[in-house]
């Protein structure tokens, strides 16, 4: 047998249901990092943090976000489209596709990059504009052919940092009109013709080629430098050698005609006898070399004078050499006794 249910309960059951029914579709929760624009009635009222918040259904609705991303499929991307009530606060990246971009050279190249942002006002990012993420994929489109047209394509690929900041301070006064913060802008990847690849590649060998040349020619410079200083440091040592050897050459001479002028006496007549010698003794020394040269040897006046001066001295007192260690004998017994032998041997030679 059915019990019949009472209208009270009834309109209690009906009470509950309703009660869960908003606390279900009023409740809700908002994970970290994520927020949620709230209008009421069509206006906006506020934004909900991450944690718990309550709303009231049917008059207070979020907001949905339209976000475009690609999702690359091989060599293609594919462009998808959501519209979403939460809103990611992270930092997120737009990987776009490949542009067509022609640089002052007249070269057309395809430039892909990447594009990092973080919405950091809500409110601005819903109302402002009706595709964020749209708008900030053409911003950095364009402004990327604006920022590469101005550059040659050699100064492109040295200077990719300098591209990246410009494009990024180029694009920040806009994206902060749609609460929207571009952390950083990356080049990833410059497509050239295959023609201009080939010539870039021939113009690099060339350029090696003569960096090669270059420095082997400083090699043979600096190599001649070296050997050119060697040989002057060499020649000057030679010529001091010369010259320390000269000296000493006319010093021993020197000490050698003292000894023999005090030996035979230092008047003028035996001075000029003992100069007649070693002259004579010079050209005697030269008449060897200057027999090779040919048959006849023509020998000079004044050589001919200086020989029989040696012939005189020699029949007067020996050799200077002779007389010299006759001299050293004969200091023990006096000068008196060297004298008269010296002019014994002279009259005994008469």
């Amino acid at each position: 047998m059915d019990l019949p249910i009472s209208p009270g309960l009834l309109i209690s059951l009906i009470i509950v249901v309703i009660a869960v029914l908003i606390i279900s579709k009023g409740l809700i929760i908002i994970r970290q990092s994520e927020v949620m624009v709230v209008e009421r009635l069509g206006s906006f009222h506020r934004v909900l943090e991450s944690g718990i918040n309550i709303i009231i259904p049917f008059i207070e609705q979020p907001r949905a976000i339209t976000m475009l991303r690609y999702r690359k499929m091989g060599e293609d991307y594919t462009a998808i489209t959501s519209d979403e009530t939460r809103i990611d606060r992270r930092e997120t990246v737009m990987d776009f596709p490949g542009q067509p971009v022609v640089t002052t050279d007249n070269v057309t190249v395809r430039i892909n990059g990447a594009l990092y942002y973080q919405i950091i006002d809500p409110k601005r990012a819903v109302y402002e504009v009706e595709n964020m993420s749209q708008a900030v994929e053409v911003l950095a489109k364009t402004t990327l052919r604006s920022v590469v047209g101005k550059m040659e394509l050699d100064k492109l690929f040295e200077s990719r940092a300098e591209v990246n900041n410009e494009i990024q301070a180029a694009m920040e006064e806009p994206a902060s009109k749609w609460g929207v913060k571009i952390s950083r802008v990356e080049v990833q990847d410059i497509a050239m013709p295959e023609e201009v690849e080939t010539a870039m590649r021939l113009q690099m060998a060339a350029e090696r080629k003569r960096r090669a040349t270059v420095t082997e020619a400083e090699g043979e410079k600096s190599a001649a430098i070296a050997m050119a200083q060697g040989q002057r440091e060499s020649s000057i040592l030679n010529a001091q050698g010369d010259k320390e050897s000269a000296i000493l050459r006319a010093q021993g001479e020197q000490e050698s005609i003292k000894l023999v002028l005090s030996a035979i006496g230092d008047s003028e007549e035996n001075k000029r006898t003992v100069v007649g010698y070693l002259l004579g003794q010079s050209y005697i020394k030269v008449l060897p070399n200057m027999a090779k040269d040919g048959e006849r040897v023509f020998v000079p006046y004044e050589s001919s004078a200086l020989l029989g001066s040696m012939g005189m001295f020699r029949e007067m007192a020996g050799s200077p050499e002779d007389t010299v260690a006759n001299h050293l004998k004969s200091r023990n017994h006096g000068d008196s006794d060297f004298r008269s032998g010296i002019v014994g041997g002279a009259a005994s030679g008469y």
